[in-house]
């Protein structure tokens, strides 16, 4: 596939955005951190002297969304219902113009499953995996690829319903728990070493993060409420390595497609490779979030970071022009 080659839109004045709904609240089990991000991102905005507006699709429907006089959207959904594909469809069933990447873009970048499948064809590091279904699948997974071993669901974000099993006994409960949100699960090989993290914005990689948390892994307490979780920006050893980092995830964030903003999150061994576990294309914007970190690092704070991002809506078309190059595979 060829890379989409992206460059940043940008724009001068915050009358130029028109109306703006913030989106965020939603129906996912990440309700809770979208309550965060949004608010923020409102508050952002207006400090930038953009009319920016709230708005909860749990609350007002998505016909009041599209009769509300908005000129472009936001989104600040995270998880099913607003990373996925489903409210990029319907924004541009709506013609409006809308953040991040597009239709299917979202709805790869969300299955965890097929996005593996495409990394591997294109060469892009990733753990080994198998897919299950049900227990039986899971003991055969577990079997196959060993233990310590992560479990997770197939679309889920923010580490929801997932485990790490070092011993076979726990394996049932894990893969119940995954296999919970009625959609297949994903049994992992579980790389140990260093979490790290790059967001990408407008076609550049933003400088790593590397995590350091007391718990088993980055699960959601130390994403999003413990205070004893550190970061490290830039998160690699040397220059060669931020710059492999980079190469890596603006690659991981083509191949799917994917355009404007998000996040790309990798796993180093003991070895120093380099695995890629997923990409975000709506990651988090509260105080623990990756994304504002990085972006601060570059020079960008956060208010100008949201403005940024809502540069990106006016790329709308090329979001669905990726969609037609990766339909095809151009």
């Amino acid at each position: 596939m060829t890379a989409i080659v992206e460059q940043r839109t940008e724009i001068k004045r915050a009358a130029d955005f028109g109306k703006v709904a913030v989106l965020y609240g939603g129906f996912s089990a990440e309700r809770e951190v979208s309550l965060n991000t949004g608010p923020a991102v409102v508050e952002a905005l207006q400090s930038k002297g953009v009319d920016a507006v709230g708005w909860d699709p749990a609350e007002k429907s998505m016909l009041a969304l599209g009769n509300a006089g908005f000129d472009r959207a936001w989104i600040a959904l995270h998880g099913p219902g607003g990373e996925d594909g489903a409210l990029q469809g319907a924004l541009q069933w709506l013609n409006l113009p809308y953040t991040g990447s597009g239709v299917l873009a979202s709805s790869l970048a969300m299955d965890k499953i097929r996005s593996k499948h495409m990394f591997v064809q294109a060469g892009i590091p990733t753990p080994r995996s198998v897919t299950f279904e049900d227990l039986d699948g899971a003991r055969a997974a577990a079997e196959e690829l060993g233990c310590p071993l992560v479990l997770k669901p197939c679309g889920q974000g923010s580490s929801v319903g997932m485990s790490i099993i070092t011993d076979p006994a726990d394996l049932d409960e894990a893969a119940r728990l995954a296999l919970s949100f009625d959609e297949p699960a994903l049994a992992e090989i579980c790389i140990q070493g260093d979490e790290l993290t790059v967001g990408v914005l407008q076609g550049e990689a933003l400088p790593s993060i590397r995590i350091e948390t007391p718990r088993e892994f980055y699960d959601y307490r130390a994403k999003y409420e413990s205070d004893r979780t550190q970061y490290h920006c830039p998160g690699s050893g040397s220059d060669e390595e931020e710059a492999r980092l980079a190469d890596i995830a603006q690659r991981a964030f083509a191949e799917l497609g994917c355009s404007g903003w998000g996040r790309v999150d990798f796993m180093r061994d003991v070895d120093g490779s380099l695995y890629v576990l997923e990409v975000n294309t709506v990651p988090g914007m509260t105080s623990h979030s990756l994304v504002p970190m990085g972006a601060r690092a570059a020079g960008i704070e956060f208010p100008d970071l949201c403005w940024r991002i809502l540069e990106t809506s006016f790329s709308a078309g090329d979001n669905k022009r990726s969609l037609e190059a990766v339909a095809n595979d151009a």
